[in-house]
């Protein structure tokens, strides 16, 4: 049986509120120095400010409450997904990541894929995701925390990280976002989730079927690597950045065109 107490959530937001307080006095030096952005792009990086910039979350969204308290500030943004430059050359593979990723492979056994048992209405079926998608299904199926990377910067020192280590998933439990992030004490990231079943879901990780396929239902590309207004294929396939692209806040959602035109950039009905 589960007990519900009424309050839980008031007492959770002011413990929430003391372990800022007391990190602000005592562990401020426990935050990585600040790196801006894309080693190349510096302060032009289009991620910075964004719902993907995780360092600069608390600037964003004119709180304290999330880098080095929720997650482990790295004082990075990029190396939430990439490797930093320290380790370039290194296989995140060799140590349980995503190939080029850095991040770890999720549990992919545990995804239930669409369709689960055929379709008479598509031309090739989803396999288990690759590495591209795999990388946002590290954060976005709620299992793993947000700052599980496998390579920390080297300006990161872990002996001083009191983070939470949280998850973006909308359960109400500690180790979860969805704790505060409910619609009531902050915004709700239950759209954020996918979860670990994709079946309601835009199919991932299979060839397109425009591409060397006789199918007067889908649009060829425009060229190799997809069409012309950004909608993107990674090696002939549909993925989840087919369609959102992290690095480009222009459009709702991070897609890669307006929402009225998307799906008919591929459909033709």
């Amino acid at each position: 049986m589960k007990f519900t107490a009424p309050n839980i959530k008031p007492c959770f937001g002011l413990f929430l509120v003391s372990i800022v307080l007391l990190s602000l006095v005592f562990g401020s030096h426990a935050f990585a120095v600040a790196i801006v952005g894309d080693p190349v792009l510096g302060a032009d990086d289009p991620i910075l400010g964004s719902k993907h910039d995780f360092t600069g979350l608390n600037d964003r969204a004119g709180v304290v409450a999330m880098p080095g308290v929720a997650f482990s500030d790295y004082g990075y943004s990029c190396v939430y997904c990439h490797i930093p430059p320290e380790e370039a050359g290194a296989q995140p593979a060799d140590f349980g990541g995503i190939q080029d990723w850095n991040r770890f492979v999720p549990a992919v056994e545990n995804y239930q894929l669409y369709p689960q048992s055929g379709s008479q209405t598509l031309d090739t079926r989803p396999g288990t995701p690759n590495p591209i998608s795999m990388l946002c299904l590290s954060c976005h199926d709620g299992t793993m925390a947000v700052d599980m990377v496998v390579f920390k910067p080297v300006t990161f020192d872990p002996t001083q990280d009191n983070a939470m280590h949280m998850r973006l998933n909308a359960s109400d439990d500690i180790e979860s976002c969805g704790k505060c992030h409910n619609g009531q004490v902050a915004h709700n990231i239950e759209v954020k989730v996918i979860g670990t079943d994709l079946r309601n879901d835009h199919p991932i990780s299979m060839q397109y079927a425009g591409l060397g396929w006789d199918d007067p239902d889908f649009r060829p590309p425009d060229h190799q690597n997809g069409f012309d207004n950004g909608v993107k294929l990674y090696e002939g396939n549909v993925e989840c950045m087919t369609c959102h692209n992290v690095h480009d806040t222009t459009n709702e959602l991070l897609l890669r065109a307006n929402a009225e035109v998307l799906c008919f950039t591929c459909h033709t009905k």
